[in-house]
């Protein structure tokens, strides 16, 4: 499958004068769907930097993930928020997020297509280290984010946020290249103890370099403000558990791309 890109600036957000942060939205192409999505980077960094793919929940691409971008740029990263489902296509509410989401997680082929097209947008941008490159998602985005590690990408990292950890064929586990870092609410009834026992399984057989941390208290969507507070709902935010969590970010990113973020 060919890709195809433009980094013609679409829209470049407004920062201070003094900030170094710069944003902007990005067209590109997998096969004849047509993408948007978000590329952000610290502007007065001049050498190349460790790149990071950011992969939305089942709302799509927005400023959620545009705000995570902007949040890792100023860590000195390159961020991409990837759109996995084409230019304009956002749901509106949650029965068409779960029918756009449905058509990627039944087809786990179109999901890493699709998900390695948004890859190789950030790899082909002239500040990205193309060999220091993971994948960060949530909800929805967290199992694109695996299962773009399980199709055998050159990732050396990726972080799943209360993300789907299933997969149709365990197996692909051994086609991961670099670390895993799972970050999951002990209470996600979403993801359930089965699903997080045979993912932990898929690891375990497949000598991955893994991690995961449960956050207790903390249900799916803990790390989303507009998830509201009410754990009974099944999704919720919980800010100790979002903190947290971005911390555990941060010290995976560090350790895999091995030294400070932006440095020679």
């Amino acid at each position: 499958m060919k890709y195809f890109l433009t980094f013609t600036v679409v829209m470049l957000l407004a920062f201070p004068a003094h900030a170094a942060v710069k944003g902007e939205f990005v067209d590109y192409r997998h096969g004849d769907v047509e993408l948007r999505g978000y590329m952000a980077w610290d502007d007065s960094v001049k050498v190349r930097q460790p790149g990071v793919l950011v992969v939305h929940d089942w709302m799509g691409e927005g400023p959620f993930d545009q705000d995570v971008c902007r949040k890792l740029a100023g860590l000195g990263h390159v961020a991409f928020a990837a759109d996995m489902y084409g230019k304009g296509v956002r749901p509106s509410n949650p029965q068409e997020a779960g029918k756009q989401a449905g058509i990627y997680r039944s087809d786990r082929a179109l999901m890493r297509a699709r998900a390695r097209a948004a890859l190789e947008v950030l790899r082909s941008h002239p500040l990205v280290d193309g060999e220091k490159v993971a994948a960060i998602g949530y909800c929805f985005g967290g199992g694109v984010s695996l299962e773009l590690a399980r199709s055998g990408a050159p990732l050396a990292g990726t972080v799943s946020f209360h993300g789907n950890l299933d997969t149709p064929d365990p197996a692909d586990g051994k086609n991961i290249k670099g670390s895993i870092l799972v970050l999951h609410g002990a209470d996600d009834p979403s993801v359930p103890p089965a699903q997080v026992n045979a993912f932990m399984e898929e690891m375990r057989s497949a000598g991955i370099d893994w991690q995961m941390v449960h956050y207790g208290n903390a249900v799916h969507a803990f790390t989303n403000p507009a998830a509201g507070n009410d754990n009974s709902r099944g999704a919720a935010y919980n800010p100790l558990a979002d903190k947290r969590s971005w911390a555990a970010m941060e010290d995976f990113l560090k350790e895999i791309f091995k030294g400070d973020p932006g440095s020679p």
